[in-house]
């Protein structure tokens, strides 16, 4: 099997996940919890462990490859509620780096979860560019997690709610 091969069934597998879980919570109950066309991260990272338990890694995959397309999950914490904070990695992710994902939408916590998937070099530079921490004029945030993630496919840009 090619990689690419590879790369679409696991995408295959990863959006049926997600569809199967919809109609899950949609039996129990939990309607409400799942609206299609809602970037809802809890429910991509369901997915995409879903994806990863079922998937089987090649031997000789090179982890090293720049253009292999990786997504990882990071954790910030901080002030990273306000709107200039979140244009910033909208446009470092998305028009700068031209990464797929999602920035969780804002809430009353001092945390968010940025969701990236794209080639290995443009995320890993993404990773550098939040672990810098020194977005904005007085913004104080700091990366306390990334982890890797299979990529999904399930966004075709970068998207992030500003209030």
């Amino acid at each position: 099997m090619s990689k690419h091969q590879h790369s679409t069934l696991r995408r295959e597998i990863a959006m049926t996940s997600f569809l199967l879980l919809g109609v899950l919570l949609s039996m129990m109950g939990g309607s409400d919890a799942f609206v299609m066309g809602q970037n809802r991260p809890e429910l991509f990272r369901v997915a995409a462990e879903t994806a990863s338990a079922s998937s089987t890694s090649q031997s000789g995959e090179n982890r090293n490859d720049p253009n292999e397309i990786v997504a990882r999950r990071i954790v910030v914490e901080g002030d990273v509620q306000g709107g200039y904070y979140r244009s910033c990695v909208l446009n470092e992710a998305g028009r700068f780096r031209r990464l797929t994902g999602t920035m969780s939408p804002p809430d009353d916590s001092k945390t968010a979860e940025i969701y990236v998937e794209g080639k290995r070099k443009m995320v890993d530079g993404f990773v550098r560019w939040c672990k810098r921490s020194n977005i904005g004029l007085s913004q104080v945030v700091k990366v306390t997690e990334i982890t890797e993630a299979d990529p999904t496919g399930l966004y075709d840009s970068f998207y992030c709610k500003t209030r």
